[in-house]
């Protein structure tokens, strides 16, 4: 009986190229869809985060009667005995207790400077103060050189904003837990002039979470803030003013001062909030050469995430116009914007 040879046949080199070249395209074509599943997760997941930290200030005013202020400064002209409480944590040590996290607010004190505290306490950073879309599954620390001039004077930003003089024997850098989130300090008016009525200074904010002058013991220790913001004081309707939003932080100045400085430094107010409007617009993206240390900003390709004073969340475009803007971060300027469900 004669032998049937095997009529099998393998794969030339032409077929298995043009295999892995299909092979190739699909992933090519898969890639992006993934990457925007990815990134629909976080955002998602940003903005769970983010009405977390809004129910947190809410509760703060309940609580209290008042929502959590940025800062304590003091205005130029205040008296001696007005001026204290500089340096004291921000509003995201003041909201700890409200989002479970009452151990570690009871270790924070309000009345002490934010780098006297110990490292343990300033290096913490709660997951619910970062976005993932910048900082997924990180616990980012950075640090903040206290000295401002070589001989230990005062200077100033490149803002224009005031830095205190200091001794030169303190302790020169200080590490401190990082943040995405920035309270709503409001929109440019009265103006970055240097002037008593600056925005910078205690009181002056237009926004909902701003710096506030203190009320100071006979210790020299601020006890209380003399300015107050509340529900009622939200006169454009808590569904059109942001509470807060996201920072806007360069992606090759990450950790990096003043752009991304430790969350809890109550003396350098880009830490806490930030400010928008006619003449200081949303950053295009972490790369946007031309915004500045007091814009809001994400990293999300869509836009940028603001928690409204009545706890809800919305993404609003990058390239939203400036006065509506202004109009939002304005708690009273009699210019209500009806936002679309």
């Amino acid at each position: 009986m004669p032998i049937q040879a095997r009529n099998s046949r393998g794969f030339t080199l032409v077929e298995l190229l043009v295999v892995i070249a299909i092979i190739g395209v699909l992933i090519a074509m898969l890639l992006p869809a993934v990457q925007s599943a990815r990134e629909a997760a976080r955002s998602t997941d940003c903005k769970n985060r983010m009405r977390q930290l809004a129910l947190a200030a809410q509760m703060h005013h309940d609580a209290l009667r008042y929502f959590p202020p940025a800062r304590y400064e003091s205005r130029p002209d205040a008296a001696p005995s007005e001026q204290c409480g500089l340096e004291t944590p921000t509003w995201l040590a003041r909201v700890m207790p409200y989002i479970e996290q009452a151990a570690l607010g009871e270790k924070w004190d309000l009345s002490k400077p934010w780098h006297e505290h110990p490292e343990s306490v300033r290096n913490t950073v709660p997951d619910l103060f970062l976005c993932p879309s910048r900082r997924s599954g990180t616990q980012p620390v950075g640090v903040r050189s206290l000295r401002t001039t070589v001989d230990g004077g005062g200077g100033r930003l490149p803002c224009g904003c005031p830095m205190p003089p200091r001794p030169t024997d303190v302790a020169l850098d200080v590490s401190g837990a990082l943040s995405d989130y920035a309270g709503n300090h409001g929109d440019l008016t009265p103006g970055s002039t240097g002037a008593p009525t600056d925005f910078y200074y205690g009181g002056n904010g237009t926004g909902v979470i701003i710096s506030v002058r203190p009320q100071c013991n006979r210790d020299g220790e601020a006890v209380a803030p003399a300015d107050r913001i509340r529900m009622a004081s939200v006169f454009d309707g808590t569904s059109s003013t942001f509470l807060f939003g996201e920072k806007y932080v360069p992606t090759e100045k990450l950790g990096q001062f003043p752009e991304d400085t430790p969350a809890y430094d109550g003396d350098h107010l880009p830490a806490s909030s930030r400010l928008a409007g006619p003449g200081l617009r949303l950053a295009h993206g972490p790369t946007d050469i031309l915004a500045d240390m007091f814009s809001f900003g994400s990293w999300h390709p869509a836009g940028v995430h603001f928690a409204l004073v009545d706890g809800s969340v919305r993404m609003f475009d990058a390239h939203t116009d400036t006065k509506v803007l202004g109009s939002l971060a304005n708690r009273g300027d009699a210019r209500v914007v009806e936002l679309e469900n």
